[in-house]
């Protein structure tokens, strides 16, 4: 049974978080599952830190980016929104080049607090990080309740 509230697909949530930073580190989201999400970041000179290996910030930026859209596609995006609220990672492994796959799945769905976490692996499926996530619910204000009402009206169109 899926966790999400709407009747998603990946189409949606590429849509959703094709963007910012998310589009400038390269980061593609390839799978959409009944409860999980998985997304894909190069390892090249953007992503890498001085050592050439993957910044663990740029890790990170994966983790976030997978554990914050699932967050917000559980929720009524008309009513209220999933914010960070902390996030940590344990770098395990370096990675040099190729992509690195991260993987999210719910570890707690409350009414106000979730809690994500995501495994990123090398090509070799080797872990390279573990990272959690957890984020808070919170109601929209009047202004969002209508931008983000013609946002999903729009999108769940296609």
């Amino acid at each position: 049974m899926s966790i999400w509230h709407e009747k998603f697909t990946l189409e949606h949530v590429i849509s959703l978080r094709n963007n910012n930073l998310n589009k400038h580190l390269g980061i593609e989201f390839i799978e959409l599952g009944e409860d999980y999400i998985v997304a894909r970041m190069p390892v090249e000179d953007f992503t890498r830190q001085s050592r050439g290996i993957l910044h663990g910030g740029a890790s990170c930026v994966l983790a976030e980016a997978l554990g914050s859209i699932a967050s917000n596609i559980c929720i009524d995006m008309r009513k209220q929104k999933a914010v960070g609220l902390e996030i940590n990672a344990n770098h395990v492994r370096p990675v040099s080049s190729g992509y690195v796959t991260g993987k999210t799945t719910v570890a707690s769905l409350g009414r106000s607090v979730h809690v994500w976490n995501i495994d990123i692996k090398n090509d070799a499926g080797k872990m390279n990080c573990v990272s959690r996530l957890t984020t808070a619910i919170v109601n929209l204000k009047e202004d969002e309740i209508i931008k983000n009402s013609k946002l999903l009206d729009d999108l769940l169109k296609t």
